[in-house]
């Protein structure tokens, strides 16, 4: 397919960009938080990342809509990104088990 008539599933921008942004920031939230000598400043390089990369993703992806470019999601792409949802909350919970079990034991 011709790159100028491909069309990307809805959502394809804004979690490009959000990866984007939290690779880019979370390289000044380690030094920041180095410096200061407050170690919980380390979670605002990601935070931060996730939100130039929700701004930026959502206005690439509506001027790509509006050009014709966003397509809705099949069946298949909705099934995959359901179960991605589910295991990265899996994961988010192991790990905070651990933490925990870790912490009071």
């Amino acid at each position: 397919m011709e790159e100028r008539n491909k069309k990307y599933p809805e959502g394809h921008f804004i979690g490009k960009w959000m990866g984007i942004g939290v690779a880019i920031f979370a390289g000044f939230g380690i030094p920041l938080a180095i410096i200061l000598k407050i170690p919980w400043i380390i979670a605002i390089g990601p935070a931060m990342g996730v939100a130039f990369g929700l701004a930026v993703g959502s206005s690439i992806e509506s001027k790509r809509k509006k050009e014709g470019k966003i397509r809705p999601l099949t069946e298949d792409e909705k099934k995959k990104r359901k179960m991605l949802v589910i295991a990265g909350i899996m994961v988010f919970i192991l790990g905070l088990v651990i933490f925990l079990l870790r912490l009071f034991l």
